[in-house]
């Protein structure tokens, strides 16, 4: 069996730890990086059609709501992976609409982590 390719194991989870007292969600990625995401940043950038305004605003998402001062607390309900591409999620006010898709959080790690090279 042949080991799998950086692009493969970059947007593969090998752990997702939901965490609403934190306030965190973390994915621990088959390449070894761990994830840390905001319930709050998560929650406004979700990617459903609906949250994003339309279908052509669709894989946008704002890098900078993750570093934001949460308005409000948001707590993950349920959080179900969807065959091996996404990470269905719902939340406690009532929406469950957004499918995560892992190459998507990989992403918007990513931003953030560029957001934070740029202020340091």
């Amino acid at each position: 069996m042949e080991p799998l390719k950086e692009t493969e194991t970059k947007f593969k989870p090998r752990s997702i730890d939901v965490s609403n007292s934190d306030q965190t969600l973390t994915v621990t990625w088959a390449d070894g990086h761990t994830s840390e995401f905001s319930l709050f940043g998560l929650r406004k950038n979700c990617p459903c059609v609906e949250c994003r305004g339309g279908h052509d605003q669709m894989g946008r998402f704002e890098p900078e709501l993750f570093r934001v001062e949460p308005t409000r607390e948001y707590k993950i309900t349920n959080a179900e992976t969807v065959g091996k591409h996404a990470l269905k999620i719902s939340w406690n006010d009532g929406h469950n609409a957004g499918m995560y898709r892992w190459k998507l959080l990989r992403q918007m790690d990513e931003a953030v982590q560029r957001l934070d090279q740029e202020e340091s």
